[in-house]
């Protein structure tokens, strides 16, 4: 039976799982600070801690539950990588290198059921929710990564936009988040945290109420339900209405400054009057919006959707601005590998599955 990642424990719950065990609540701040401080890969690798409290993590736990399987590196410095999971499955999770930091982007389901026809992460299902344990992993294995080249580099932001709906996994989503931001261990602040959601209404309030303090995106993609309910499903359950009434809950709740991601895509969501209707939409809340517009990375399985030309994005970015909407064009990373979220891991299963498949043929001939 495999056990669950330490990662998974902030260092209050970590101290009361020592004390229900016989053991100082103190020692927790030493098992904390060889995960996170010293980051050690094997309980051995903690000598002060005395024999029977590393025995007793070591029944329970496990600090290494990922294994790199792929890992991907672009011209700019972007690396993505393909993990397998104690259970077989298959995740991405990528470094991208800004002015301003290191950051890393994880993800939070095996698979999505979001269904984004334009988006690579929903081609394959979602078949479970990865543990806090999980995700924090993902980090600290980039971290080793970052170790292991000796520059003294570290991670200091975090966005959690990689496959999955976070907002689906809330629970475990938000465990994640307070282990990575306590500030004995990773310590990576609130406001360089990011999370996205593709609009999960109820979720985005509890998240406004919430004592998390990170920053929150939005995958918009569109300025009206006709187009958003094409391209996304999760519109039939929650159109832009009462979207857009969670999303001002949440500027009154926190007075804190929202993301509207807004991917464009030729000749479906990217022509003056859509641009025209989006400033409309976010007019009355700019002073508190930042509209992200996202060049599309095409898909082979998409192929009814193609990327906007340079001249198409420009000219929506102007008429935003004309009207006086704060507007960005995301710098794209890793264009020379899947940059697309979940590109990697599809193409993975598919080959697996066609070797499977082959294998099977050979078998019975």
């Amino acid at each position: 039976m495999n056990k669950p990642s330490i990662y998974g424990l902030t260092l209050d719950q970590l101290a009361a799982w020592l004390a229900e065990h016989g053991h100082k609540k103190s020692r927790a701040r030493l098992v904390w600070e060889g995960l996170y401080r010293s980051r050690v890969t094997e309980f051995t690798e903690m000598p002060e801690l005395k024999s029977e409290c590393r025995a007793l993590l070591e029944e329970h736990f496990a600090i290494q539950t990922l294994e790199e399987h792929t890992r991907q590196e672009s011209a700019d410095g972007t690396i993505k990588f393909l993990f397998r999971l104690q259970d077989g499955n298959l995740i991405e999770t990528v470094l991208m290198r800004h002015k301003f930091g290191l950051s890393v982007c994880v993800t939070t389901q095996v698979g999505c059921n979001i269904g984004c026809s334009f988006c690579a992460s929903g081609l394959l299902s979602k078949s479970r929710d990865l543990t806090s344990g999980e995700i924090v992993e993902q980090v600290m294995k980039v971290q080793l990564y970052l170790d292991s080249r000796q520059k003294g580099e570290r991670v200091t932001h975090i966005v959690v936009m990689g496959i999955g709906e976070p907002f689906d996994n809330f629970e475990h989503m938000s465990n994640f988040i307070r282990v990575i931001r306590d500030h004995k261990g990773l310590a990576i602040g609130p406001r360089h945290i990011t999370v996205s959601t593709s609009g999960l209404v109820p979720k985005i309030r509890e998240f406004a109420d919430s004592d998390l303090g990170t920053n929150l995106a939005i995958s918009l993609h569109a300025p009206n339900n006709e187009i958003r309910t094409r391209i996304m499903k999760i519109n039939r359950a929650y159109p832009i209405e009462p979207l857009m009434e969670a999303i001002d809950y949440y500027l009154e709740k926190t007075n804190r400054r929202i993301t509207l991601e807004y991917i464009l895509l030729k000749d479906v969501n990217d022509q003056p009057e859509h641009a025209l209707e989006l400033a409309q939409l976010v007019s009355s809340r700019r002073h508190l919006a930042n509209v992200n517009l996202i060049p599309y990375n095409p898909v082979d399985e998409h192929s009814q959707y193609q990327r906007s030309s340079k001249e198409t994005i420009t000219a929506f970015y102007d008429t935003l601005k004309k009207n006086n909407i704060s507007v960005s064009v995301r710098l794209e990373h890793g264009t020379d590998i899947d940059a697309a979220c979940g590109q990697l891991r599809s193409k993975q299963i598919q080959s697996e599955r066609g070797r499977s498949a082959k294998a099977s043929r050979a078998a019975n001939e």
